[in-house]
């Protein structure tokens, strides 16, 4: 059996039957040939949207493709290759070092840029799909594909790969996006605006909000804020007028998960050895020890008091593995 402890960020003390890394496609694809690679398996990033319930009796696949390079290159834009095993947050602060925008907003989200593609990251009003160019893929039968963007299903965290290489473009063209959240007022306390003082704002407010997965076991962002028609939110607004939204471009509505689960009382509050962070209620905590059906029993019964009093179904944006 192998330690999972080291490679999930909420902490979970699960072993698998078997490990393997592969540091290219070569040596994954005679992996693949050679028969090394049983099922069942799962192929995982840094760990950081698990929760593993159980020891997992199959095969965990790990990559450690590094690398970033640039493939193409003009006065505008900045085509780049990232290895899926380089920690997404290196491959932001690189991006900042080299004055290319659009990757700013998303710095400090843990993981692996494999997983970034997997997963559609986002936060503060950029989503990873709006970088990306293509994603280059090896199959079961060790076969390559690349994927373009338009052909990777984005959606809200989501794509089709919810079963090595990503390729970016990033902008050098100086453009910011700030109109999310606290970012404007926390930037008033620089002098000037650049790409490391929004890089170091993000860095602030995410610090400020979440728990170190380090310190304490979480996977960031448990719940998915949900999205509802339009006549759903008026309906709330009768009862809930300062309930906070964000507007879609398809006419519906997002509504923040974390403040319904708030306005239940969750915040800080604990089941067992597993709580909502008492900074930000969209966050699920192991406090020590806790097991992943711990996590779980917390996450249903948060869910529950969300649907009884706002009549909206929260879904967890964490892949349980059972």
């Amino acid at each position: 059996m192998y330690s999972l402890l080291p490679y999930n960020t909420f902490g979970i003390d699960v072993s698998a039957a078997r490990f393997l890394e592969y540091t290219s496609v070569e040596e994954l694809k005679k992996l693949i040939v050679q028969g090394a690679v049983t099922t069942p398996f799962l192929h995982i990033g840094g760990g950081s949207n698990l929760l593993f319930t159980k020891d997992y009796d199959g095969l965990i696949l790990h990559s450690r493709i590094e690398g970033i390079e640039v493939t193409e290159e003009d006065a505008h834009s900045v085509s780049v290759r990232v290895g899926a095993g380089v920690v997404w947050d290196d491959f932001v602060a690189y991006c900042v070092e080299h004055g290319w925008y659009g990757a700013e907003n998303l710095s400090l989200i843990p993981g692996e840029v494999g997983a970034s593609a997997v997963q559609n990251i986002g936060a503060y009003g950029v989503e990873v799909k709006d970088l990306i160019t293509a994603v280059e893929t090896v199959n079961i039968q060790a076969e390559e594909r690349v994927y373009s963007v338009e052909e990777c299903g984005y959606t809200y965290r989501n794509s089709i790969f919810k079963r090595p290489y990503v390729r970016f473009r990033l902008s050098k063209e100086e453009h910011y996006t700030l109109d999310y959240g606290t970012i404007r007022q926390e930037l008033e306390k620089y002098p000037s605006l650049t790409l490391s003082v929004v890089r170091k704002v993000i860095i602030a407010i995410r610090e400020s909000k979440l728990p170190d997965p380090k310190v304490m076991g979480n996977a960031g962002s448990f719940f998915m804020n949900p999205i509802v028609p339009k006549e759903k939110l008026e309906a709330l607004q009768q009862e809930y007028p300062r309930i906070p939204y964000y507007e879609l471009a398809d006419g519906r509505v997002k509504i923040p998960a974390g403040w319904m689960i708030d306005q239940c009382g969750w915040k800080g509050k604990a089941l067992g050895p597993a709580a909502v962070h008492d900074k930000q209620a969209l966050v699920l905590v192991n406090r020590g020890g806790a097991k992943g059906s711990d996590i779980i029993a917390l996450s249903d019964a948060v869910r529950a008091s969300v649907r009884e009093k706002f009549g909206i179904d929260i879904h967890p944006e964490v892949n349980f593995i059972n």
